[in-house]
């Protein structure tokens, strides 16, 4: 035996006479077959080493001889040491009573109230403050069962393992001598300086500190006890505090919940990573990041998803969605209150929008949380209703109370297009552009336009016709200034003011060309139009461009009017006849 050995009381038989008395035996030990008729190998048999007295007593110990004062036995190179040991030697059994010591030739040590050992099925029990020292941890318990040609130790009754560095509170274990495996069943808990395991199913090696988990488990931060780990099938190393995850996993840190089919994370940097439906929930800001591959950092409390993400903002009344290539939430303090903690969510390449009132796309995208402020970068275009707007950026801000949009800044080539009848399939657009313009909302539709620099406008106008009470149309109103005031109504486009350099003139559809109808850079989108929330989980809905129909019957009508009138002066002038 190279290992432990528990529990062995190894005598060797004296040759003294003895009654064939059978001896009562923990359960453990009694024999599932029938005794060996053959003689035993004196290597097999129970030695005596010493003891100061032999004593037969027939009302005691079933009639059968036991030894007395500094008693010592061996078996195979491990020695016990007893205040008394009784030796059946017909059937190579001993009890040991009284300050037991198992010395084992590995190093390995075990003190208990008493131990059993049968020398032909090599088992043993060890009962009462049952202690097991060897160079890798010291197990106790009140009692142990041990198996030498197995190499296995075994309790089912409590106790406690400590190494050092963890202590581990089980109701049942197996200990794997040649492996160094401890196979946790039942509730366990290992406790650490740093961090509590708590799990059904755990096995541990303690050569390598490594252990499987094999049921719901969790690992608990000591300091923070909210920042922790759990899972249902994973493998963590101890001593680099690594925790590798399969099944129903989750990781706790920072009042979030990160959720994947695999996971990694390490407890000492606070970097994890998951892989397959993964899933960043953050319950304080109400909002969660789902896509196929994300990393969190716990200590910059900032996290990245990849692989077709998305995220969702929960409100009361509305949610906003968010989609790009990458999405990347953090926290950092605030730049008048270091105490306070601002959270922010930036969507990177191809990013989409969707809300209710407003819908939108741009290369990037940049949303402070807390103060409800969104920038949108790069070939920026926004939605609400059937309006539409544009610029080099666009800023737009949340009522952190009821949640809604209450304006837009557009920085930069700055252009609003509103349909004039979103009922209808006209290819007639009011529209109002400029350097650079601010949007005001009122009941989560856009209200009015302050546009500043180079401002300009293409307005369709309507008049009411006294008798039919319906609108008529006038014409269209090309005005330019240096600031336009609009006022969007329900289908009508009215510019309340226009100052610094005002030009402004109303042309009757009959005189307007259809070609200056619109801007030359009118860019009205219906096929990339965001229209429900599941259209930004691709870069694009690609949706069919609707097709419009211009109304240019008045035009036309007096162009050939003008064609016929120039005929007939054509017809008027002589006509020179060479001769």
């Amino acid at each position: 035996m190279k290992k432990f050995l528990f529990l062995f009381i190894f005598i060797s038989a004296l040759g003294l006479a003895q009654d064939k008395t059978v001896v009562k035996r923990d359960p453990y030990l009694q024999p599932s077959a029938p005794a060996r008729t053959q003689p035993l190998k004196p290597e097999d048999k129970i030695k005596i080493i010493h003891a100061d007295k032999i004593i037969k007593d027939p009302e005691k110990y079933e009639g059968n001889q036991y030894f007395t004062g500094n008693v010592q036995i061996e078996h195979q190179g491990s020695v016990l040491t007893a205040d008394e040991v009784v030796l059946y030697s017909e059937e190579n059994f001993a009890k040991a009573i009284g300050n037991t010591k198992l010395q084992n030739a590995d190093g390995s040590v075990i003190t208990a109230g008493e131990m059993e050992y049968d020398g032909n099925t090599q088992k043993g029990v060890a009962r009462k403050n049952v202690v097991l020292t060897d160079p890798k941890q010291t197990i106790k318990t009140d009692i142990l069962y041990y198996d030498k040609l197995a190499n296995q130790a075994y309790f089912n009754t409590g106790g406690t393992i400590s190494d050092g560095q963890n202590v581990m509170y089980t109701k049942s274990a197996t200990y794997f001598l040649n492996t160094k495996m401890i196979d946790f069943v039942g509730n366990v808990k290992i406790d650490n300086p740093q961090y509590i395991i708590e799990g059904v199913n755990i096995k541990q090696n303690q050569n390598t500190k490594v252990a499987e988990f094999f049921g719901p488990t969790t690992i608990t931060n000591r300091e923070n006890p909210k920042n922790r780990v759990y899972t249902e099938r994973g493998t963590y190393k101890m001593e680099t505090k690594e925790a590798f995850l399969n099944k129903n996993s989750k990781i706790f840190y920072n009042d979030k919940i990160l959720t994947g089919d695999d996971m990694y994370y390490n407890q000492i940097t606070g970097f994890g990573k998951a892989t397959g439906n993964v899933t960043l929930d953050d319950p304080k800001e109400r909002r969660f990041i789902k896509g196929g591959y994300g990393e969190i950092f716990e200590k910059k409390d900032s996290a990245m998803m990849t692989r077709s993400p998305y995220a969702v903002k929960a409100m009361e009344k509305d949610s906003v969605y968010f989609a790009a290539e990458k999405i990347i939430s953090y926290q950092k303090p605030d730049t008048l209150d270091v105490n306070v903690k601002k959270s922010y969510l930036r969507a990177y390449k191809k990013a989409r929008i969707y809300k209710s009132n407003a819908q939108g796309r741009a290369d990037s995208i940049a949303f402070n949380e807390t103060d409800g402020v969104m920038h949108m970068y790069t070939h920026p275009i926004l939605w609400s209703g059937e309006k539409q707007v544009t610029g080099d950026k666009v800023e737009a801000y949340f009522n952190t109370k009821n949640e809604n949009i209450d304006s837009l800044k557009v920085i930069g080539n700055a252009f609003a297009i509103s349909k004039v009848d979103s009922l209808n399939l006209k290819d007639e657009f009011n529209q109002v552009k400029g350097k650079f313009m601010t949007v005001y909302y009122e009941k989560n539709d856009i209200k009015e336009a302050r546009v500043v620099g180079n401002a300009q406008s293409i307005v369709y106008v309507d008049d009411t016709d006294q008798e039919t009470k319906q609108p008529q149309r006038i014409g269209i109103t090309l005005s330019a200034c240096g600031i336009i005031g609009a006022l969007f109504e329900e289908r009508a486009l009215q510019i309340i003011s226009c100052s610094i350099g005002a030009t402004s003139d109303t042309y009757p559809m009959s005189k307007i060309e259809p070609a200056k109808r619109k801007f030359p850079d009118f860019n009205w989108n219906t096929k990339d139009r965001i229209r429900k929330w599941q259209d930004i989980l691709v870069d694009t809905p690609n949706y069919d461009e609707i097709k419009y129909t211009g109304d240019n019957e008045l035009y036309n009508q007096a162009q050939e009017a003008i064609e016929k009138e120039r005929a007939k002066e054509e017809a008027k002038k002589p006509k020179r006849v060479r001769k």
